[in-house]
């Protein structure tokens, strides 16, 4: 061991580093705090550090959810248990408030009997006119006159009642003989009873489509326009159900709901509506337009498109003679009405002028 090697002896002088090119959009560069930390994070040798993961830091009983559960069970019961408690007590008295409580309850029962008949006649109505779709469909293919005739009579039994059908329905009893070849029979009834119902059907979807576009159009939060939309066509669905005989209740109009959706799926009836609304308004225009006026054009149109998916669903008979209701020829008056919204509501924001 020499002097040289001593403890105090000199050390070499480290070699400065040569100069490094590097670009500063790589993405791999660490700062060099994150460096440091990541080099600080280094384990000991012998030594196994795990992070926890979020979703094992979660892990555990969540007394928060079990506590907020618990509170909600116990409310619902003391409530059930103090309702059944006033039930019970008050048929038990014989003075006048026993006697309330008896007719109350007696009116209760006959009107949810009434309410669960009424929704299984308005199953039943809807299946029937889903069965003479049906029925019409199978008599054109096969070109059966004979299944025209009883596709026509089970026509007439569904609307005979009804006052606004009287002279359509006398209209086809007297020309009922005319026909001599297949489907010519239909076709009197497509003209003379379907017509005007159509009519009615293309008022409704119009009326339901310009409520929901101007609703759309004025609304000053979106959620009150999404509940309004599904409103609207929940109750046009029943009323177009009820113009061709229907008259669904609420089980009925989910169930039709349902019915038009698997149609509008199958058909894509959501691509061709962007693509009137393109076609009608041009891309340009709709580019330009309002953020909350083109939602409203698009539920308007949305709207339409459901309204005549429903008529095509419920309508007993397929276009034969009658000009068949296109959502094309609806959007033009839907956007109108939508013009009309915005210039009203843009003149309220603005003000009287002096």
């Amino acid at each position: 061991m020499t002097d040289a090697d001593g403890p105090g002896a000199a050390r070499p002088k480290p070699q400065p580093r040569a100069p490094q090119v590097f670009d500063v959009s790589d993405a791999t560069i660490e700062p060099v705090a994150a460096a440091r930390a990541a080099k600080s994070d280094r384990p000991v040798s012998g030594e196994v550090r795990v992070t926890p993961t979020p979703d094992e830091l979660r892990r555990g009983i969540r007394w928060g959810a079990i506590f907020f559960s618990a509170i909600t069970g116990l409310a619902g019961l003391a409530a059930g248990l103090a309702f059944g408690r006033f039930v019970s007590i008050a048929f038990e008295r014989d003075d006048w408030i026993g006697w309330l409580a008896t007719g109350l309850g007696l009116t209760a029962v006959v009107a949810a009997f009434v309410l669960m008949m009424r929704e299984l006649v308005g199953l039943f109505r809807l299946g029937r006119l889903q069965a003479l779709h049906d029925a019409v469909a199978a008599a054109l293919a096969r070109q059966d006159m004979k299944a025209e005739q009883a596709a026509v009579a089970a026509l007439q039994n569904l609307l005979g009642h009804r006052a606004d059908c009287r002279w359509g329905l006398a209209r086809l009893a007297e020309h009922a003989g005319d026909g001599r070849d297949p489907g010519d029979l239909l076709r009197l009834a497509d003209r003379e009873v379907m017509a005007p119902l159509d009519d009615q059907a293309r008022r409704q979807i119009l009326k339901s489509s310009k409520r929901v576009a101007t609703v759309s159009a004025i609304s000053p939060m979106a959620a009150i326009a999404m509940l309004f939309v599904a409103f609207e066509n929940l109750r046009m669905l029943r009323t177009l159900a009820t113009i061709y005989g229907g008259r669904p209740g609420l089980t009925g109009t989910l169930r039709l709901a349902r019915l038009v959706v698997g149609h509008i799926v199958a058909t894509g009836g959501l691509a061709m509506t962007d693509d009137l609304l393109g076609q009608f308004l041009g891309q340009d225009l709709l580019r330009r337009l309002s953020r909350r006026l083109g939602e409203a054009a698009f539920n308007g149109a949305l709207t339409a498109r459901v309204g005549v998916a429903a008529l095509t669903v419920t309508r007993p008979l397929p276009f034969l003679d009658v000009p068949e209701i296109r959502v094309r020829d609806l959007v033009p008056e839907i956007f109108r009405k939508i013009k009309a919204a915005d210039e009203n509501s843009s003149a309220g924001r603005s003000g009287p002028t002096y």
